[in-house]
């Protein structure tokens, strides 16, 4: 019977497993590190870009994007939404978000929430479930609608105790009265990060002309309609956009949809791929590892194998027990692997994120499952009849007599298998030079950004924020009142240097505007340019150590009686301004985009700063500029305090960290608000690389295994290489044949086959490294070091592993090796 024939096939392999127990170890080991790797990076890739998302038809559900000849990105304006929402013949429950924080002031102490103001249709197109009362009606979702909430599940359960009669009930959120109409359920909104714990109402204008981008716009397909039909409309209705705002739409941007999946994952998806090619390298080193050891081992058992054939074992019958005994291994290497990939990548995960989404915090969600589960068995059972076929093929040819005469000179089998196992120690060596280049090109983008000046001093800055949201901050004055007040309670404190603040942090994010330059002909355009904006308080500057190039910075004068001014980087001096001094110019910024600018007035150019890379370590300096907090239009102030908790920073005399918790306490006494976000600048700048110091190490890994499996594989050779000829040794060396003859005879043929190797696989790398290019820093792609610096490396490794059983070859005893069978 086929079933008791395979039982008896696995018995017989893990018997013949359990008599060799170092191959069993050895292949094992190398299966265990090979699959491992490669189910590591696939529950990742699972997590990121296979697994479904917990929302009604996934599938059609998209992002509106603006496109232009860089690209396409998401971002949506109050005008722009409500004219996608009129395009009703390709798209259906039209939403807007915005995630931000709000205060919840219903308590003795201020706490703040993660809030989402969110359109009506909201709920329905990301299928939030209703536990209790209802959503937001479309009347409450229109200026001046009435103020009402609907709580997350987890804040009802913690902050009202899961109060059945919640429904109805007056919260106060920034001071003002909300009503609650609904709970949620277990809303899966994990997908775009952190869960809401309140949502509001967005309550934009439907009849708008505001074009300041400030929130995600996203709408499910129409039934009967496909993805290229609504792009095809989207990119389309933009003249019709451009007809009605003709300042807000430049002739080369249109409109466009993108499947929600996609733009979660468009920054990680090509570097989640070469990471699986990479260890799919990997996985095929171990391959040829094992299949080393098992021609090695098949060459051992030819007699057995021979004379089983003699007495009536058919072909077939002896290839499918040798294929069965490399399932089995790699069936245990499989089961070992899951549990190594899945703990290591958690493990990894735990300190680096990468920034990676739907990973969860720590990487939570990225862990076993089905597919999980499923892509370990397929992978283990493909692994296994991958390495083990050509062993099995060539095993099972044994004849009789050939192996009798074989038996009594071991030199004819080695010399028959020596072409094939020679193949595969080059092909280990080929990849292993591929996955070494990839990492050490990675490490030196790693070092590069390390040694990067991002134009501002980071050691003992410490930054925090505070949700100013509600009446009292809705003015300039009131904001800049509670500055000068925590500024002034938070250098009071020993061992404070200086404190500032500003909407925004060096490598956090931060707004755009544009600009008219005062008596400059617009020669048909709207505008000048466009920068970078941050509102900042007198100090910012100083604290973070950002030269003055011209003229002044901020001081208390700056505020709401005094002059307008306005602060810019020498990267928007050297592109606006080449042929004037600029600080002879004044500019007007955001005009004309949003109503809060309208009464933005023209502003003199005080000064001019040096860049700081704002928009990433590896991003070149973009124009910017800054404005004083206390000079704000109240209308911009609104919007600004409303859109971003503003950012406290401060420099100490000596290890900020000692400091933070007085800091806090002093920050929450000055404004009796909640203090959240503590970080060191330091942590601000290593979480700018986090993905790039991820990438490096996963690379690092699978260089490094496969150079250790590189070197077993070389040094499994010519060990068996040495034991086979070890009558032929033993001639030469009684023929008078020295000893360092024979030692550098072994030395050539493994240095050799490591040439070989290395050649190959530099052309490769020299091909593949293309791949990595955009994951690259001031490192070309096909660097010097990295290119030479590898088989420098892998030469000493290889060495190494060829001198041990040449050393042992020219130990051999003459007379012990001629009588050796």
């Amino acid at each position: 019977m086929p079933i008791e024939t395979l039982v008896r096939d696995l018995k017989q392999s893990l018997r013949i497993l359990r008599k060799n127990p170092t191959f069993s170890l050895a292949a094992i080991a190398a299966l265990t590190l090979g699959i491992g790797a490669n189910t590591a990076i696939f529950s990742v890739v699972n997590a990121v870009l296979l697994r479904p998302m917990n929302m009604p038809d996934p599938d059609r559900l998209v992002v509106f994007m603006n496109t232009s000849p860089q690209g396409s990105a998401p971002g949506a304006s109050p005008a722009k939404f409500a004219f996608w929402s009129a395009q009703t013949d390709v798209i259906k429950d039209p939403a807007a978000l915005r995630q931000g924080n709000i205060n919840y002031t219903g308590g003795e102490i201020p706490e703040q929430l993660d809030l989402a103001q969110v359109s009506v249709n909201f709920f329905t197109l990301f299928g939030a479930p209703v536990a209790m009362g209802r959503t937001f009606r479309p009347e409450e979702d229109l200026p001046g609608g009435e103020r009402v909430a609907v709580l997350g599940h987890t804040l009802w359960e913690r902050k009202f105790d899961g109060d059945p009669n919640i429904v109805g009930r007056t919260i106060s959120l920034d001071g003002e009265p909300f009503t609650v109409v609904g709970v949620l359920g277990d809303f899966p909104f994990r997908e775009f990060g952190a869960t809401p714990e309140v949502f509001t109402p967005f309550q934009l204008d439907p009849n708008t002309t505001d074009q300041g981008h400030y929130f995600t716009a996203a709408a499910r397909l129409k039934d009967g309609v496909t993805l290229e039909q609504a792009q095809a409309k989207l990119a389309a209705s933009a003249e019709q956009y451009r007809a009605k705002f003709p300042q807000a739409l430049q002739a080369n941007n249109a409109f466009t949809v993108e499947p929600v999946r996609d733009v979660l994952v468009r920054n990680v998806r090509t570097s989640l791929w070469v990471l699986t090619a990479a260890v799919g390298f990997v996985l095929l080193i171990a391959c040829a590892n094992v299949a080393n050891l098992l021609l090695a081992r098949a060459t051992g058992r030819t007699r057995e194998i021979a004379v089983r054939a003699a007495i009536g074992g058919s072909r077939g019958r002896l290839l499918r027990q040798m294929l069965t005994e490399s399932v089995v291994l790699a069936s245990i290497g499989g089961l070992l692997g899951l549990a190594v990939g899945v703990l290591g990548i958690r493990a990894l995960l735990s300190v680096n994120t990468a920034g990676l989404p739907r990973v969860g915090e720590n990487g939570a969600f990225v862990g076993l499952d089905w597919n999980v589960v499923g892509f370990a068995i397929l992978l283990s059972l493909g692994t296994g009849l991958l390495f083990g076929l050509l062993p099995a093929i060539q095993g099972s040819r044994a004849d009789l007599t050939t192996a009798l005469k074989e038996a009594a000179g071991r030199s004819g089998s080695g010399a028959r298998s020596g072409l094939t196992r020679g193949a595969l120690v080059i092909t280990e060596v080929a990849l292993a030079v591929v996955l070494l280049v990839g990492s050490a090109l990675l490490i030196r983008t790693a070092v590069s950004l390390a040694n990067v000046d991002p134009g501002f001093d980071t050691s003992n800055v410490v930054t925090m924020r505070t949700s100013l949201t509600g009446p009292q901050f809705a003015t300039s004055a009131g904001v800049a009142q509670v500055i000068r007040t925590g500024v002034e309670q938070l250098e009071a404190i020993p061992g404070v240097e200086m404190a500032t603040a500003s909407c925004c942090v060096p490598l956090q994010g931060g707004y755009g505007l544009p600009f008219v330059v005062s008596g400059r002909p617009l020669e048909g355009q709207p505008f000048h340019g466009g920068g970078g904006w941050n509102t900042v308080s007198p100090g910012y500057f100083e604290v973070f150590h950002i030269a003055l190039k011209r003229g002044r910075t901020f001081t208390d004068r700056d505020n709401a009686g005094g002059p307008p001014a306005v602060i810019i980087n020498e990267a928007m001096a050297t592109q606006f301004f080449k042929d004037e001094d600029p600080l002879n110019a004044r500019i007007t910024i955001g005009r004309g985009v949003m109503r809060e600018f309208a009464d933005e007035p023209e502003r003199q150019i005080v000064g001019v700063v040096a860049d700081t890379r704002d928009g990433g370590l590896n991003a070149d300096p973009q124009p910017r500029m800054y404005v004083p907090q206390a000079q704000l239009p109240d209308a911009a102030n609104a919007l600004n305090v409303r859109l971003t908790p503003l950012a406290w920073i401060v420099r100490t005399r000596a290890n900020s960290q000692a400091l933070t918790r007085q800091i806090e306490t002093e920050l929450n006494r000055a404004t009796s608000l909640p203090v959240t976000s503590v970080q060191a600048m330091d942590e601000i700048v290593s979480a700018s690389t986090s993905r790039t110091r991820f990438n490096m190490w996963l690379m690092s890994i699978f260089g490094g295994v496969a150079l250790l499996l590189a070197a077993i594989g070389i040094y499994g050779l010519m060990a068996y290489s040495v034991a086979q000829r070890k009558q032929e040794i033993g001639i030469r060396l009684a023929l008078g044949a020295q000893a360092s003859s024979v030692r550098n005879m072994v030395i050539r043929q493994g240095m050799g086959l490591a040439l070989v190797g290395m050649a190959v696989g530099l052309g490769a790398a020299f091909y593949l490294s293309r791949f990595i290019a955009n994951f690259l820093f001031n490192v070309d792609q096909r660097d010097p070091v990295a290119f030479a610096g590898v088989p420098a490396v892998l030469m000493v490794v290889v060495l190494v592993a060829v001198a041990i059983p040449a050393f042992r070859a020219s130990r051999v005893d003459p007379l012990t090796a001629l009588r050796h069978d």
